[in-house]
């Protein structure tokens, strides 16, 4: 990627995708962590789930649309997707010269925090088969029984918005209270789009148990990143506003701005990324050359 200056660099976008809306709850923590960065977040709602596709077409989608935001320009790209990132981080990484993070199942905190020994992990059936998941669990795992719960159908009631519906507490019960029942007492949601239902699965399991999500940490790692290139807005001295550029190169300002696309219905993509970001957000469609 040529930048005309390093303040344009600087000032440039921060790349955020996943298979659907569950990545909003990475990008919240993004924005949080580091709200002075201009972020554009790209949810795949057209081809969703991933975690029932296979490893080809999830790789597929994820240079597909790496390549679209790649050329916005972005300064850096998230995987906000555990499906995504295990099979196709290692080829986007190789394939675009931007710093490149991904996501996994937080089965290394949870192993650590855990006092009765039994870890839970919530996924879908793609990420629990993968080999990062085994490897996590063959690190992670000595002294911890850690149960691995596919949750087939969680995703399409999260990408409709239903959250809160009998059908959605009935699914989940089923996930969550076999777990409860083997002693879990913390549940690790390896999908950015369980935490959208982190009350519901608190509710089922109980105070007592420990519900951990991954966003911060993500966060976390983007802004280390940021900081050993030099690339975040917030350690460098305030850009000028000729110079202040967002991903498509029109001024912006010192808050930071978001942008939003996807694959799905335009109507629709708007209605529940409002829903599930708190506030009404203009979702812009993309091209057919990504959809």
């Amino acid at each position: 990627m040529q930048w005309p200056d390093c303040d344009a660099k600087v000032s440039s976008s921060i790349g955020v995708f996943d298979s659907g809306v569950g990545g909003l709850t990475v990008l919240r923590a993004i924005k949080d962590q580091l709200p002075l960065e201009n972020l554009v977040y790209v949810a795949d709602s057209g081809h969703a789930p991933y975690g029932e596709r296979t490893p080809d077409f999830i790789i597929d989608r994820c240079r597909v649309i790496g390549s679209f935001l790649y050329a916005q320009p972005v300064k850096a790209l998230v995987m906000a997707c555990n499906t995504a990132s295990v099979l196709a981080i290692e080829k986007l990484r190789a394939e675009f010269d931007i710093p490149i993070v991904g996501i996994e199942p937080a089965i290394k905190p949870a192993s650590s925090v855990t006092r009765s020994g039994v870890v839970g992990v919530l996924a879908t059936s793609r990420t629990l088969q993968s080999v990062g998941v085994q490897k996590l669990c063959d690190l992670y795992g000595q002294n911890v029984e850690i149960l691995l719960q596919p949750c087939p159908g969680l995703v399409e009631c999260i990408e409709n918005s239903s959250l809160t519906s009998k059908d959605t507490r009935e699914l989940l019960e089923g996930f969550v209270q076999p777990l409860v029942d083997a002693k879990a007492d913390t549940i690790v949601l390896g999908c950015t789009h369980y935490p959208f239902v982190r009350e519901v699965i608190q509710d089922i399991a109980g105070s007592d148990v420990t519900v951990i999500e991954p966003g911060a940490a993500v966060a976390r790692q983007l802004s280390r990143r940021l900081n050993e290139l030099q690339l975040n807005r917030e350690s460098q001295p305030p850009v000028p506003k000729d110079k202040q550029v967002n991903h498509v190169g029109s001024v912006c300002d010192q808050q930071g701005a978001i942008r939003f696309y996807s694959t799905g219905e335009p109507k629709m993509a708007s209605d529940v990324m409002s829903s599930l970001w708190g506030e009404a957000v203009r979702v812009e469609a993309l091209t057919s050359a990504v959809t």
